[in-house]
């Protein structure tokens, strides 16, 4: 099977922009024109490729052929870097990071592998438990996610648990929780919500006082450090990474709903069993850092 890059690029672009009349516009042909080059591309493997609704996304064979181009073009660059014998090229590399690793350890612990070793960081930040679903998507070769199960082709490696606490500043337990933390006064109380996909509070309630989150009045903050910043302000109570915690400013200022009742989120990192010798290096510079921080699973 021989790939022609122009029809290639024209998908993956597509893609990426989310139509092809922004496709078109980025890559300087008409939409028709790019249009058929997704089509020969659909005929010559004889799978559709391409789900042409807004936003357009790969079919599932679409998604196989994304996996394989991404990791073609690192191997690639990495192929060129050795043969010009240039140590100093860089490579791009995406990833999908859960929002809370990115907060707290990932930046601090990779930063001087990732500047010694030239590699530039597209990441697309995702709730740990969807972040598997970009990797599968073919929209990132490695992905720090909740899911235990590689898929086909692929690695997955235990980093370490997450630890979280439902915690709130010393003012809010006061207006909120004076009586004692209870399902009547957490009904009452506002909740600090990262987004529509976060689910560890509504666990929390649900196992604890067998409250939904629906229940409760809501914020949603879509933005991790801004969100424990909320939380030390006094908008709300929410669960909060003892690393993330740790790292910005420690306990000071937040007091714990129930210590006794932490929630673990074990997580794993996923990526291609055959990687770009730099992206193989990042596997292991990753998993190495993550098990320094985080709790053993």
């Amino acid at each position: 099977m021989k790939l022609d890059p122009r029809q290639s690029e024209a998908f993956q672009v597509s893609i990426a922009c989310g139509s092809l009349e922004a496709a078109a516009k980025q890559l300087h042909v008409t939409p028709s024109a790019l249009s058929q080059r997704i089509r020969a591309l659909e005929e010559s493997l004889g799978k559709p490729l391409l789900v042409r609704s807004r936003p357009c996304r790969p079919t599932r064979e679409g998604q196989l052929l994304l996996q394989h181009l991404q990791r073609a073009a690192l191997l690639e660059a990495d192929l060129a870097a050795s043969f010009a014998d240039d140590a100093g090229a860089l490579l791009s590399v995406p990833l999908a990071l859960n929002a809370d690793s990115v907060a707290s350890w990932f930046l601090p612990m990779l930063a001087p592998f990732l500047i010694s070793k030239g590699i530039l960081l597209e990441v697309t930040v995702d709730d740990q438990d969807h972040t598997y679903n970009l990797l599968q998507a073919g929209l990132a070769v490695g992905c720090v996610s909740t899911e235990p199960q590689a898929m086909r082709g692929c690695s997955a490696v235990a980093l370490g648990v997450m630890r979280y606490r439902a915690m709130a500043s010393p003012g809010f337990m006061q207006r909120h929780f004076a009586a004692g933390v209870s399902r009547d006064t957490l009904r009452r109380a506002p909740v600090m919500i990262y987004n529509r996909k976060d689910k560890l509070q509504d666990q929390w309630l649900q196992q604890h006082f067998g409250l939904r989150q629906a229940a409760c009045p809501c914020h949603f903050l879509p933005a991790s450090d801004p969100y424990l910043q909320a939380v030390r302000l006094g908008l709300g109570w929410g669960m909060l990474p003892e690393v993330q915690v740790a790292a910005h400013g420690g306990h000071e200022g937040l007091l714990d709903l129930q210590p006794e009742r932490p929630v673990d989120v074990a997580l794993y990192w996923h990526s291609w069993k055959v990687q770009a010798p730099r992206l193989e290096q990042l596997s292991a510079a990753l998993v190495a850092a993550a098990r320094e921080v985080l709790l053993p699973a």
